[in-house]
C-alpha cells in the first residue's frame, strides 16, 4: 500500500513538471511563428511563370478529307454478236492497251460463210434488178406507140422498182454480216489498264455478256468526302495532297464539286484528279488536305492552351501578377503554335506554359517572357 502511494506522488511531480516546462517553451514558440507569418505575407506565388503575348504567323489553310481512289471513268467492254464461241484471248488483268488493240477473238467460220451467202445473194440481185429495168425501159419506148398495154407497162416498171428493193436488202444483209464479222475481233475502245478480266478460252458468250473492263487512259481520282460547312471554300484548280496507307503521298488537282450534298452524312463529293503513281489503286482508302493557301494568323505556344470541360483557356496574368482563367477560340495549327481566333487582346500576358497546375486567381512570379528571349535567340543567330 506505500508503495502504490509513492508511485502515485511521482507520477503527479512529473507531469506538474511537464506543465511548467511546456509554459516556459510557448512564448518563445508563439514569437517564432508570429515572425514566420510577417515574413511569409499576406500571399506566397503559387509558381514561377514566363508569359508570352500573341505574335504573328503566316499558317497553311488547309481541309481535311478522306475517300476512296476510284477510277475517272470505266469502259465495259461486252459481247455484240451472239452464240459465238472465244478463241483467243491476248489480255490480262492490268495490261496496259492501247485503242484499236486487239483483246480477244471469236471463231468467224460461221460468220464468213454467212458473209459470202450475202454476197452471192447481192449480185443475184444486182442481175435481176439489171433485167428489171431493161424491161422497163422496153415498156416504156412502147407506149409512146401504143404498141403495149398500159397495164403490161405498169407491170413492168412495179418490177423493175421491185427488183430495186430487193437489191437494197441484199446490201443490208450483206452490211449485217460484215458488221457481225468485225464483231468477232474484241478490241479496246480507248487507250487505258485492263481492270477486270472474265473471257475464257472456249466459252460461248452471249450479246451483252461483259468481258474485259477499262479504266479509261489509265486515270484515277480521289473522291473525298468533304464537310458541306467547308465546300465553300474549295474551287476547281487547288493543290491536293493526298496520303496512302504506306505513308506516299500524290499530288492532285481538284477538278469539280458534286452539285449535291448527301442527306444522311451532310457531306459532298470532291473529285481530284491524281497524277501517275506506283502505288495508286483503284479501291484504296486515302486521307488528303486541300491547300487553300497561307493566311496570317495571331497565334500562341500550345503548351499555352488548356482544356477544360470541353472549352480552351489560357492563363491571363494580370497587373497584380494574378492569373485569370480566359477562354478562347482556337483556329489552325503550324507546329507547336495554334491560332487564337478571340478571346485576348494582343497586348495582355498569358502564361506560356505550366497551365494546368494554375487555378483562377492564383498569385504567380513572372520570371520572363518568352516572344523576348525568341527575339534574343533570333538576333544573336
Amino acid at each position: 500500500m506505500m508503495k502504490t502511494s509513492r508511485k502515485l506522488a511521482l507520477v503527479a511531480a512529473t507531469a506538474l513538471a511537464g506543465a511548467a516546462f511546456v509554459a516556459v517553451l510557448s512564448p518563445a514558440n508563439d514569437a517564432s511563428s508570429a515572425v514566420t507569418d510577417a515574413t511569409r505575407g499576406p500571399g506566397q506565388p503559387a509558381l514561377a511563370v514566363a508569359v508570352t503575348t500573341l505574335s504573328q504567323l503566316t499558317i497553311p489553310t488547309r481541309i481535311a478529307a478522306s475517300g476512296n481512289i476510284q477510277p475517272w471513268q470505266e469502259a465495259s467492254i461486252g459481247a455484240e454478236a451472239n452464240g459465238l464461241r472465244l478463241v483467243e484471248v491476248k489480255v490480262n488483268v492490268g495490261d496496259r492497251v492501247r485503242r484499236g488493240q486487239l483483246l480477244a477473238r471469236f471463231a468467224a467460220e460461221t460468220v464468213e460463210a454467212e458473209l459470202a451467202q450475202a454476197r452471192a445473194a447481192l449480185a443475184e440481185a444486182e442481175v435481176m434488178l439489171g433485167e428489171a429495168a431493161g424491161n422497163a425501159r422496153r415498156a416504156r419506148l412502147l407506149a409512146e406507140s401504143g404498141a403495149m398495154a398500159a397495164q403490161q407497162i405498169e407491170q413492168q416498171v412495179s418490177a423493175e422498182r421491185a427488183a430495186g428493193a430487193r437489191l437494197e436488202a441484199a446490201r443490208a444483209v450483206l452490211a449485217t454480216q460484215s458488221l457481225r464479222l468485225a464483231q468477232t475481233r474484241i478490241v479496246a475502245p480507248d487507250d487505258g489498264i485492263v481492270s477486270l478480266r472474265a473471257a475464257t478460252v472456249g466459252a460461248v458468250a452471249s450479246a451483252g455478256q461483259e468481258l474485259f473492263r477499262l479504266i479509261r487512259g489509265g486515270r484515277l481520282e480521289w473522291r473525298a468526302e468533304v464537310a458541306g460547312r467547308d465546300l465553300d471554300l474549295l474551287r476547281p484548280g487547288q493543290r491536293v495532297t493526298i496520303a496512302l496507307a504506306g505513308g506516299q503521298h500524290i499530288a492532285g488537282e481538284l477538278r469539280m464539286l458534286a452539285p449535291a450534298i448527301d442527306l444522311q452524312t451532310r457531306n459532298g463529293m470532291a473529285y481530284v484528279d491524281l497524277a501517275p503513281h506506283p502505288a495508286a489503286r483503284a479501291g484504296m482508302f486515302a486521307r488528303g488536305e486541300f491547300d487553300l493557301g497561307e493566311r496570317a494568323a495571331e497565334t500562341l505556344p500550345q503548351s499555352a492552351t488548356l482544356l477544360r470541360e470541353g472549352f480552351s483557356y489560357v492563363m491571363r496574368v494580370g497587373d497584380d501578377s494574378r492569373v485569370e482563367q480566359t477562354r478562347v477560340s482556337l483556329g489552325r495549327r503550324s507546329g507547336d503554335r495554334v491560332e487564337i481566333l478571340q478571346g485576348i487582346k494582343a497586348q495582355d500576358r498569358v502564361v506560356a506554359a505550366g497551365v494546368a497546375f494554375l487555378g483562377d486567381g492564383d498569385l504567380v512570379h513572372v520570371t520572363s517572357d518568352t516572344d523576348n528571349i525568341d527575339a534574343n535567340k533570333q538576333a544573336s543567330r
